[in-house]
C-alpha cells in the first residue's frame, strides 16, 4: 500500500516495528521513520495492522499517532475490528479534531502492490474528502458504506465469514479428493471450472497441491476474524453454525503448530484426522 501511494506521487513515510520493512519503499523514493514523528508531518495516517489492540496502540497508545497529528488530518484505519471498536475510535479521533475513516481492506498482498484493493469504508463526508488522495492511490474500488464508522467493519465481517468458510471448505474438499485416491492437481483443474468453485478455492488449493505453505495470509488471522464474526452474530442473536465449524478447524490448525503457515494449511487438519498424506508429505 505504501508503494502504491509513492507511485502515485505522494510523499510517504513508512513506519514498521520490523527492521528493514521500509526498504522497498525507500528504494523508490519513500522514507522510513518513527510513527509519532511521521504522524506530526502527515495529512493522512494509514494504519494497517492485525487487530483492535494493535490499532489502539498505533493510534492512541503511549507512542500513538493521534495525539501528534495536526487538526484536520485523517486516519484511515484498515484492520479488521468489531464495528463498535471502529465507532469508539472514530469518537476518540474526532475529539482530537481528526477525521476517522473505518476502512477495512480486501484483495491481499498482490492487489495491494498494484493499488487495486477493495476498501469497505464508512465515515463522515469530510473524512472521505480528507482521505481521498490516499484512497485513490491504494484502491481499485472504494465502497462508500455510509456516514458512520462501523459499517465498513460490519461489511468486512460479512466478507470474512465467507472467505474463512470457503477456505475451510477448500481444505475439506481436497481431503475428500485425497481420500478417494484422486490426483489433487487434477481435482483443482476440474473444480475450478465447475459449479463448486470459489475464488478462495482457486487461489488457495494450488498452495496445497504445490506443498507451498509460505504465508500470504496466515492461519492465525482466522481465529481472530471469525471470532469477530461470531461475536457480532451472538450480539445480533444470529446462529452462524458454518462460521463456528470453520473457526474450530482454524483453531485446531493453530494448536497443531501451523498458525504461521499459509491459511491453506487448514487442509492438514482434515488430512491428519483421516491419516492421509498431502503433497510434499511422506
Amino acid at each position: 500500500m505504501a508503494l502504491s501511494l509513492r507511485r502515485a506521487g505522494h510523499r510517504v513515510i513508512g513506519c514498521d516495528l520490523r527492521d528493514g520493512a521500509a526498504e522497498p519503499l525507500v528504494a523508490i523514493g519513500g522514507e522510513a521513520g518513527r510513527a509519532v514523528e511521521a504522524a506530526a508531518e502527515s495529512d493522512i495516517v494509514v494504519s494497517v495492522v492485525l487487530n483492535a489492540a494493535q490499532t489502539e496502540a498505533v493510534l492512541f497508545g503511549a507512542q500513538g499517532c493521534a495525539t501528534a497529528m495536526r487538526q484536520g488530518a485523517a486516519i484511515i484505519s484498515c484492520a479488521t475490528v468489531d464495528p463498535q471498536v471502529a465507532r469508539d475510535m472514530a469518537v476518540r479521533a474526532e475529539a482530537l479534531g481528526l477525521y476517522y475513516l473505518d476502512a477495512p481492506i480486501s484483495g491481499g498482498a498482490t492487489k495491494a502492490r498494484e493499488g487495486r484493493l477493495s476498501i469497505m469504508a464508512s465515515g463522515s463526508g469530510a473524512a472521505f474528502d480528507a482521505a481521498r488522495p490516499a484512497l485513490d492511490a491504494m484502491a481499485e474500488t472504494v465502497h462508500d458504506l455510509g456516514r458512520e464508522a462501523g459499517a465498513g467493519s460490519a461489511m468486512k465481517a460479512v466478507n470474512q465469514l465467507l472467505a474463512g468458510v470457503h477456505i475451510a471448505a477448500m481444505g475439506e474438499a481436497l481431503a475428500l479428493a485425497a481420500s478417494q485416491g484422486l490426483d489433487l492437481g487434477r481435482a483443482v483443474d476440474v473444480i475450478r471450472v465447475s459449479a463448486g468453485s470459489s475464488w478462495m478455492f482457486e487461489n488457495r488449493a494450488p498452495h496445497v497441491v504445490e506443498a507451498d505453505y509460505a504465508a500470504r495470509s496466515a492461519v492465525t488471522i482466522w481465529p481472530k476474524d471469525l471470532g469477530i464474526v461470531s461475536g457480532i452474530a451472538d450480539g445480533a442473536g444470529l446462529p452462524v453454525p458454518l462460521t463456528h465449524a470453520a473457526l474450530g478447524q482454524f483453531e485446531r490448525a493453530v494448536a497443531a503448530g501451523w498458525g504461521g503457515e499459509d491459511d491453506a494449511a487448514v487442509t492438514k487438519v482434515y488430512a491428519r484426522d483421516a491419516g492421509l498424506s498431502l503433497p510434499g508429505e511422506g
